[in-house]
């Protein structure tokens, strides 16, 4: 994103963000919303247009129990302590009746934390880690995004179909990418039981040396690769195993490849023939994402991306638990989040009652280079309530509310 950009989302954040803020409090509803703005433009930024226009709809349509909905946004820079700190100001100091937002899961997983200590309602809208559902879950954290279990579930599939004996994979070494292998040996091996994992390499997150990772894949001699680096990381992966043709004759599966956040960036480096996760834009025509697309394109005179999509969701969610509970008070919206149904520009979704975990699903499909950049091609929607643990499972890696 260009500079100019990254400043206007840091004012954003910093000056609160509000949205069509009326004159008098006891008309408005505040939503206290966070992101790591300056520090994930590219990904925060796509989120807060999506958020912002989903709001905007609500209001123009009469808000939510006759009033106004506002959003206070502010830059968590990507850190706990300083996400903390926000929340305990959005309450005490904006009033607002529920927290929303973040990407980073340690950040996500400290909201929880403060949710649970605090009985505020938390809608972590953008986490992956699979521990704000089930390990570290609570009665007052609610995830929208599909988790990383569920997004490495909708890779098995195909890879079964292919019938490959050797893997290796290639993660990031934190909570996401340790998730992520895990989930996919798993559901794989349950599928494919003569499967072998032959090397697992982990390279520190944004510091990928990544002739070394590609050499020493090519020196286990795999059949297939799990791949579920992204930004950065995957920029080096991409283009050093490409010129070392680490990908010749061997079939790649990766987490969030297809998402246009980070497979438009690589530009001519974006690899070929992956199957991947993603969110192409450009091929779905259906009821639910035609409007939004247009609004969007609309409002703001360019296509949407993946995390637009999780914004306006956001948007919507809070207005269907508002309208659900009859009430912005902490313990009806805590009741009325659990089993909650609305639309979605993917499709509907539920927030299950067993994990507070939302249905969201995702595209997958393959990566192809066009015009001199990657795009996802083939792109078919898995429902997210296909691709979760069963509920003996879930109960076993949840604490007790």
């Amino acid at each position: 994103m260009k500079r100019l950009e990254i400043i206007k989302f840091g004012a954003i954040a910093l000056f609160g963000g509000l949205i069509g803020f009326p004159a008098s409090a006891a008309d408005t509803i505040t939503i206290g919303d966070m992101n790591a703005y300056t520090r994930l433009a590219a990904i925060a930024g796509p989120y807060k247009k999506g958020l912002d226009l989903g709001i905007k709809e609500i209001n123009a349509a009469g808000g939510v129990l006759g009033k106004k909905l506002v959003i206070v946004s502010r830059d968590t820079q990507g850190k706990p302590g300083v996400a903390i700190k926000i929340a305990e100001e959005m309450i005490s100091r904006d009033g607002a009746v529920m927290l929303v937002g973040t990407t980073f899961s340690h950040v996500g997983i400290a909201l929880s934390g403060f949710a649970k200590q605090n009985k505020v309602v938390y809608l972590a809208s953008g986490p992956l880690a699979d521990a704000i559902s089930w390990s570290k879950g609570n009665a007052y954290t609610f995830r929208l995004r599909s988790n990383v279990y569920m997004l490495a579930s909708m890779l098995v599939d195909e890879a079964v179909k292919k019938n490959a004996k050797r893997w290796a994979t290639i993660a990031p070494n934190f909570a996401y990418g340790k998730e992520a292998v895990s989930a996919f040996k798993k559901v794989l091996k349950a599928r494919q039981p003569d499967v072998e994992f032959v090397a697992e390499q982990w390279p520190a997150a944004f510091k990928i040396e990544a002739g070394a990772e590609v050499q020493a894949i090519e020196n286990a001699k795999p059949d297939a690769i799990f791949n579920a680096t992204f930004g950065s990381d995957l920029a080096k992966f991409a283009r050093e195993g490409r010129l070392r043709g680490l990908f010749k004759d061997r079939y790649v599966t990766s987490l969030l490849t297809g998402e246009p956040e980070y497979i438009e960036p690589l530009k001519g480096d974006a690899p070929e023939n992956w199957y991947v996760t993603g969110y192409p834009w450009y091929d779905i025509d259906t009821a639910d994402h035609n409007p939004f697309q247009e609004a969007y394109n609309k409002e703001y005179n360019d296509y949407p991306r993946l995390n637009s999509v999780i914004g306006y969701t956001t948007a919507y969610s809070v207005k269907a638990a508002i309208e659900k509970a009859g009430s912005t008070d902490s313990e009806k919206l805590r009741q009325a989040m659990e089993g909650l149904k609305l639309k979605s520009p993917l499709g509907p979704i539920v927030f299950r009652e067993i994990d507070n975990q939302s249905t969201l699903g995702m595209f997958v499909g393959w990566t192809k280079l066009k015009d001199g950049k990657g795009i996802m091609i083939e792109g078919s929607y898995r429902d997210g309530a296909n691709f979760t643990p069963t509920d003996e499972e879930v109960r076993k890696m949840r604490p007790a509310d």
